[in-house]
């Protein structure tokens, strides 16, 4: 049989009908054609007793719903083809003219199928819908009947059931944000489920529905403040098995073309957690379980913690044991799922290595809906792959992280420097003393703003002599920022650490303070809480984090001062150095090449920006991005060798620069674990397809 053009614009559909991207699989309907789906649940008894006249409107057009009766529009008629491609017998059904719905982008037709009345609905086993065209979906809606429970139920030979297996279907209902979305009246089933106004998918393993929410703010908001992209729904889960629940059925869908994106405390920069007309999944819905588990002389302390946690919750409880993780991020309040999807850096790395690299174990919904446990032993291939992998494998569930002994205190110190080139030596002097420092960081001062953001954190008032503005110049300071662990039965000498610095004489200031550990790792909240109160928190973050190696590091500076004005520089920007063998090299995070010279030393770059909107318009916040373009751009050129950290790339070839080498393994992971390409943003664009699976 043959059928015009499904791409032909005379075939396009009218704003009443469902847009390309229908959730029709070659699962759930158990039976395809070559080039015809049939998109109607349906039984034997609703087929016998759907004839024209029963209750039916004769006019054309539109349709109408009568009361205690049948409700359709022409387009919904069965043929000949449709009932002998069902394996239904033709004298049952009385059939009237053929009109299919042809869909951009779908070699098929779909024949929507027409609303039952209420009182079939109470005396029959199953029933469907009108299907709804809300082009912010892209979706097809249908309701779901229950199991089939077999001949059982039916003694009829030949049963639909028995034939073709269609009954054996989980059936699908997405929602939308927009205006226009349309539902079903509330009704009870048979089973005692509820179908509510939220919309819900039904699982294929015992049909308990997952609950969805219309779109909020928060679901198309993050820390970045730049993008704002609204999903058709956001999912609230409350077990793992409800994700995999919904990617197995994306997943199954062979024309779904429905993203998907993991949200856990929403600190993406660039919309990273965002789903234009997508699904959000808010992980902090999942149970925060965290279990504390203290090693012995032959095994190590570790948590296992939910991937929707928050790491100071993780710090909080583990405390309680004397323990705590060996390597953390400056800011706290971020989702131990989303920093293991990208890294998690701050000054523990040049020691411990980033976050990504205590992790002994994880769960992993893969993009095919897969629950799996892997480790470095275990699934290994997921393991790194979802390891910094920015949400494009799977979606973590569950992390193992390891732990070692708390310290009572940390001692604190501060130096400032007017010498660029000595900032760096001390900093790598510093690192190069693993057994002593246990945290390094630094920064530079552009301006007073700058002094004083990065030292709202710091318990001590700190005076050196500064002059940023002079006659002929502007002067740029640096400060190091470097922690030693206080356990009590031994004790660091500060000064003779602080001794060992290249030149003592270009350190402008010295300042040591003693703490808890707590208040030092959480020394970020202290700053929240000064910009939240001064209404400034909550504004366009155009941050820029880039790798760079040490043999490009002077270069980078003198880049980013050419391209940014210090006099108006709102934020902070961090410098220091990690040590490229505390990464490894099978997890799915990109570090500069090492180069000829087998550089081990990669400084961490972060022009942390605030966008004030009382001083900053949309101009100022766009010229600010544009800046920060060309200086990505620029570093990543051979001449100095950078790499994005928390990437955003506008271009499939800027993402294949940014992999580089790693691009193969990249797509070859990618078309493993999510070979329809639900998960992630903006790495696989539209026009790029994976490998069938």
């Amino acid at each position: 049989m043959t059928g015009p053009d499904p791409h032909s614009s005379a075939m396009a559909p009218t704003s009443k009908l469902p847009m390309e991207g229908c959730h029709i699989t070659k699962d759930d309907l158990s039976y395809i054609h070559e080039t015809y789906l049939l998109a109607i649940i349906k039984e034997k008894e609703w087929l016998r007793d759907f004839k024209p006249g029963n209750g039916e409107s004769s006019r054309s057009g539109s349709g109408s719903r009568e009361k205690g009766g049948w409700w359709w529009d022409d387009r919904t008629r069965l043929t000949d083809y449709t009932m002998q491609s069902m394996g239904i017998p033709l004298g049952k059904v009385q059939h009237g003219p053929l009109k299919k719905i042809w869909f951009p982008g779908l070699p098929m037709p779909l024949l929507p199928a027409p609303l039952v009345n209420r009182s079939y609905r109470r005396n029959h086993s199953s029933f469907v819908i009108k299907y709804h065209g809300i082009p912010a979906v892209r979706s097809l809606h249908i309701i779901r009947r229950k199991l089939q429970r077999g001949s059982q139920d039916d003694s009829t030979s030949g049963s639909l059931a028995e034939t073709r297996g269609v009954f054996h279907l989980p059936s699908l209902l997405c929602t939308s944000s927009t205006s226009r979305r349309e539902y079903i009246e509330e009704e009870e089933l048979d089973t005692g489920e509820k179908i509510t106004h939220d919309g819900f998918f039904l699982s294929p393993m015992d049909f308990r529905p997952l609950s969805f929410l219309q779109s909020t703010n928060t679901s198309s908001l993050d820390f970045g403040r730049i993008k704002f992209n609204s999903p058709a729904a956001v999912l609230r889960p409350q077990s793992p098995k409800e994700i995999s629940l919904l990617l197995s059925f994306l997943s199954a869908s062979s024309y779904s073309k429905v993203t998907v994106a993991a949200r856990g405390a929403g600190h993406s920069i660039n919309g990273q957690a965002q789903a234009l007309d997508g699904i959000v999944i808010e992980t902090d819905s999942l149970p925060s379980n965290i279990s504390i588990h203290k090693g012995t002389e032959f095994s190590p302390s570790y948590a296992d913690v939910s991937g929707g946690a928050l790491w100071i919750e993780l710090l909080e409880e583990g405390l309680k044991f004397g323990l705590a993780p060996r390597s953390w991020t400056d800011y706290l309040y971020l989702s131990i799922g989303g920093t293991l999807s990208n890294g998690g850096i701050s000054g523990q790395t040049f020691k411990y290595g980033p976050q990504i690299s205590n992790v002994l174990q994880l769960d992993v919904v893969t993009g095919k809906g897969d629950q799996v446990t892997c480790s470095p032993t275990e699934n290994s291939e997921l393991f790194y792959a979802v390891l910094g992998g920015l949400g494009q494998f799977g979606i973590i569930t569950r992390a193992r992280i390891l732990l070692q002994d708390a310290p009572h205190k940390v001692k604190w110190v501060r130096a400032f420097y007017d010498d660029f080139n000595t900032f760096i030596e001390d900093q790598e002097l510093l690192v190069a003393m693993p057994n002593v420092v246990d945290y390094v960081e630094g920064f530079m001062l552009l301006n007073e703003q700058s002094l004083h953001s990065s030292s709202l954190a710091f318990p001590s008032h700190l005076e050196f002599n500064r002059e940023f503005y002079s006659k002929s110049s502007y002067n740029v300071y640096f400060c190091i920022e470097f922690a030693i662990h206080d356990y009590q039965a031994k004790s660091t000498n500060v000064k003779q650490v602080s001794s060992s610095q290249t030149a003592p004489s270009t350190v402008q200031a010295l300042k040591m303070v003693k703490v808890s550990y707590f208040d030092f790792l959480n020394r970020v909240r202290g700053e929240e809480v000064h910009l939240r109160s001064r209404g400034l928190w909550e504004v366009p973050h155009p941050w820029l984090n880039m790798f760079v190696p040490k043999s490009g590091i002077k270069d980078f500076k003198d880049l980013l001062l050419d391209n940014i004005s210090p006099s108006d520089f709102e934020g902070l920007v961090l410098m220091y150095p990690i040590l490229r063998d505390k990464w490894g090299t099978n997890s799915s995070a990109v570090l500069p090449d090492a180069g000829e010279a087998g550089e081990e030393v990669v400084y961490t770059v972060g022009v942390l920006r605030s966008a004030n909107p009382a001083t900053c318009s949309a101009q100022c916040l766009n010229d600010i991005l544009l800046c920060h373009r060309r200086v990505a751009q620029a570093a990543s050129s051979p001449r100095i060798g950078a790499k994005q950290y928390l990437p955003h790339h506008l271009s499939q070839s800027h993402w294949q620069h940014h992999f580089g080498r790693r691009w193969d393994q990249f797509m070859a992971r990618k078309a493993q674990f999510d070979p329809r390409h639900i998960l992630g943003q903006g790495i696989i664009l539209p026009g790029i397809k994976a490998p069938r699976p």
